[in-house]
């Protein structure tokens, strides 16, 4: 199966073409951001399927408390149809989604300012996916490069039709509330181009009275890629990774197994020496330092002393969040509860969206 590594030359180019122009779009939303934050509604969220790690703090968690702060109308998704997408099963669902808000209001996601949701909760989101997947082609689903990355990937023997209607679904996400920022990573752009294409298609098909839906702007993170703690990507489902929600010695013996490399001197060079990098980067992200400072603070004294420097600083940088969630953990009806009045919130955005769908297709009956 192609993944995006292995594209055609020319279908690689364009996409670094893409970038680049996310990119300095993205550089130009900060600004209106930060002139008129108001004018912006942010979707964004995640599957349950296990704890948030380090990775999505770093990646995701804080820029979206940075986006609620400011005054960013933002709407998070706990994904939990989207599960199923290369699983048989939900298995633990609830308890996976009760951990997923947990991380959340521990990392800063407020409830009062921010819509917490559950997929399975708005029967008027999903409603959406039916039209627009009228506007989609089997052949441009099948090209989508995340997708035939998630299906090379996939554990299991074979894949879903939902697996394909992954990348609509999502844009159901984002045009129910009419979002119109999505930060995303660069790996997650053909996915919002997908939704930028059916809401085109929609208003160019429906909107006679005027647009319907608005063609969503990228916001790609400036967060740098950590590493697990074998040297590969950092995952919840490979074991390697330090859950936000994990001890303070749950923590260090994680740190303590990192893989290093065999040079005692400690450097900076992600290219050459990714595992010591991504560490020294965990450290310094985490004491809000450079990395070359911590790189040459540590000098010769090697992984030892790099290990125990990283779980000072990771334990530290985690202590307030952590003793948050665990308030928090204690009272799960709590969080139940602001569940389902997220889910009403968003609820009436759905179907008041559902309403003007059905009026410009005529179908009000």
């Amino acid at each position: 199966m192609t993944t995006p590594d292995t594209l055609p030359a020319q279908t690689q180019t364009q996409t670094h073409a893409d970038v680049a122009m996310a990119q300095r779009r993205s550089a130009e939303l900060e600004l209106r951001i930060q002139e008129a934050p108001g004018r912006f509604r942010v979707l964004t969220g995640d599957r349950p399927t296990g704890r948030l790690h380090l990775g999505h703090y770093f990646g995701t968690l804080q820029g979206r408390v940075r986006l609620q702060d400011a005054g960013v109308d933002t709407y998070v998704v706990v994904a939990d149809y989207q599960v199923l997408t290369d699983r048989d099963v939900a298995q633990r669902l609830t308890e996976h989604v009760e951990d997923l808000v947990l991380d959340y209001l521990a990392a800063g996601i407020d409830p009062e300012r921010s819509t917490i949701f559950t997929h399975s909760a708005l029967p008027a989101l999903n409603q959406l996916l039916l039209p627009f997947l009228s506007l989609v082609s089997v052949a441009e689903l099948r090209r989508n490069p995340t997708v035939k990355d998630e299906i090379a990937h996939s554990r299991q023997a074979s894949v879903s039709g939902l697996m394909f209607t992954y990348p609509v679904h999502q844009a159901a996400d984002i045009l129910f509330c009419k979002a119109n920022l999505v930060p995303v990573g660069q790996d997650q752009l053909p996915h919002l181009e997908v939704t930028r294409t059916v809401a085109r298609r929609f208003n160019d098909r429906y909107g006679q009275g005027g647009p319907v839906f608005p063609e969503p702007d990228a916001l790609l993170s400036a967060a740098p890629l950590l590493l697990g703690t074998d040297g590969t990507k950092m995952s919840k489902s490979r074991g390697n990774a330090i859950a936000l929600a994990d001890t303070a010695d749950e923590t260090a013996r994680l740190i303590k197994g990192a893989k290093t490399d065999a040079v005692r001197r400690i450097t900076y060079d992600p290219a050459g020496r990714p595992e010591v990098s991504s560490l020294v980067l965990l450290a310094a992200l985490c004491q809000d330092r450079e990395p070359e400072e911590v790189a040459r603070e540590i000098g010769d004294a090697g992984s030892a002393a790099l290990k125990r420097t990283v779980t000072e600083a990771v334990n530290d940088r985690l202590a307030p969040l952590r003793s948050r969630r665990a308030q928090y953990a204690e009272d799960r009806a709590y969080v139940r509860k602001l569940v389902r009045a997220g889910n009403e919130r968003a609820n009436a955005v759905a179907e008041a969206t559902l309403e003007e769908v059905r009026a410009a297709m005529g179908t009000r009956y």
